[in-house]
């Protein structure tokens, strides 16, 4: 037997995975709860007697940052009206602990620090209320990624350590990309430079986000991105995300990085309904200004939507007559799939009509009813949930897998053929085509903002006594015209 040591590992390997008893699945996603207090969040705190410190004050001295970065995606994510209905719906199904992984993501400091107990902002500091605060990323000194239950960055995978004990008592630190100059920090803080704010790894820690105990990817943006071109020509999410929105297309079209100086605190992305309602909310507060900059935000992640995608037609003829039509949708923007997050409950479409030369209507797919509803033939680019009774699921605590994940990656395309039969004296086929998005399904909308905690009045903050039907944006649209005989 020693003569063959290697082909005994392996017998002896295969004996042990089939030996009765031994469950090797219930080790695939092993945690360290020590390593990991907050579980399921994935912060860790380097706890110190240095408090975090609220945006306003950091504004005193970087007002320009602080503008940019109020009324971002980053400073609502704790006021996300949509977010908070999920919050409670998900405490109210599985409890406050499992919901720390939420709350970890969206409110870094309240949860680490014990302030947040739950759904609702009644009173919490205006720390915690902040959401993805300053702190929450000038505080971050590393990442845990190899450590977590999948070996991948999830549910906020990352250290924070917003100073240490010093002699004369505590010394915040704040961190970031560059060297630091003479003076920095004003007294308030010192200052450290960090090679991780320069990486992707820094965003992928809320990012990516798992189910709490079966660690199912259920938003893969980081992944998305590594596993593209965009990774590959060291086009981060900062340099698109993290610019206006010329930046962003030209960072995008040909793979340049930004220059130092056009990297600003915007964090836009595609929730343009997220800058809508809270626009209204700082109008009917009385704040023109706060308005005036989260509507500059809605128009930027329009912009960005629109900027995203395009549109191809083509015909297919068999035996001479026009028989289907190809459209070709291109990601032709996006560093990650499209769409990309909770790919179970945004929605991207095709609507397309085509008519005769008289205008009649010979096709028609992907319209919105009355009531916000779309026919069941549509072809949508998103994801089905699935629990692990395999039925279908769209609260996260349930989904553990997709049945269907029908998105497009950076850089590629999809492909839908529509069957189409013109009647013989038909001589051609105009199509009309648009691809359209929309952040939720109608009724899973109408279902979480039913379920924002009692402390948070959608009349008394943004004006609403009801739901309304959820803004579409166009992202492309194309024209075309076949004859019904090649």
């Amino acid at each position: 037997m020693s003569r063959h040591p290697f082909a005994f590992s392996l017998v002896l390997a295969a004996l042990i995975a089939l030996a009765p008893g031994i469950a090797l699945a219930a080790s695939v996603f092993d945690f360290d709860r020590e390593f990991y207090p907050f579980y399921p969040s994935l912060i860790k705190w380097n706890k110190s007697s240095a408090p975090f410190t609220p945006p306003a004050d950091c504004g005193g001295c970087h007002e320009k940052q602080y503008r940019e970065w109020n009324g971002s995606v980053h400073s609502l994510a704790f006021h996300d009206p949509v977010y908070q209905g999920e919050l409670n719906k998900g405490v109210k199904s599985v409890g406050h602990e499992i919901a720390r992984q939420c709350e970890g993501c969206h409110s870094p400091a309240g949860m680490v620090t014990g302030e947040v107990k739950g759904p609702g902002l009644k009173g919490l500091s205006p720390l915690a209320a902040a959401g993805v605060s300053c702190d929450a990323c000038h505080s971050m000194s590393g990442v845990t990624h190899w450590q977590t239950p999948s070996h991948e960055p999830e549910n906020g995978s990352f250290i924070l350590t917003p100073g240490v004990e010093s002699r004369g008592g505590p010394q915040l630190i704040k961190r970031g990309p560059y060297k630091p100059v003479e003076g920095c920090g004003g007294g308030f803080h010192d200052c450290a430079e960090s090679g991780l704010h320069l990486q992707a790894d820094m965003c992928a820690s809320c990012h990516q986000v798992y189910h709490y105990d079966a660690h199912f990817p259920l938003e893969a943006t980081y992944l998305e991105w590594k596993h593209g071109p965009y990774a590959q020509k060291a086009i981060l999410c900062q340099d698109c995300h993290m610019v206006d929105t010329a930046t962003f297309r030209r960072a995008a079209d040909d793979f340049v990085k930004p220059a130092r100086g056009e990297y600003r605190h915007y964090f836009n992305g595609a929730n343009y309904l997220l800058h809508y309602l809270a626009a209204g909310a700082a109008r009917k507060a009385g704040d023109k200004e706060l308005a005036d900059g989260l509507m500059k935000q809605y128009e930027m992640a329009v912009a960005r939507l629109k900027s995203a995608a395009e549109l191809e037609l083509a015909p297919v003829y068999r035996e001479g007559r026009l028989a289907e039509v190809r459209v070709r949708v291109k990601n032709v923007r996006a560093g990650h799939n499209l769409p990309t997050s909770l790919t179970n409950v945004r929605q991207m479409w095709l609507e397309i009509t085509a008519r005769d030369e008289a205008g009649k209507v010979i096709l028609a797919s992907g319209g919105l009813d009355a009531k916000g509803d779309l026919p069941a033939d549509t072809r949508l680019f998103n994801s089905d949930g699935m629990g692990t009774d395999f039925h279908f699921a769209v609260d996260p605590w349930v989904v553990t897998a997709f049945s269907r994940h029908d998105t497009i990656p950076p850089r590629g395309y999809k492909e839908v053929f529509y069957g189409i039969s013109p009647a013989g004296g038909v001589k051609e086929v105009r199509l009309e085509v648009k691809l359209r998005y929309r952040q939720a399904d109608q009724h899973v909308a109408e279902s979480l903002l039913a379920a924002v905690p009692k402390d948070l009045d959608l009349k008394e903050t943004y004006g609403l006594d009801k739901v309304p039907l959820l803004p579409v944006v166009d992202m492309a649209e194309q024209q075309a015209t076949f004859p019904a005989k090649h």
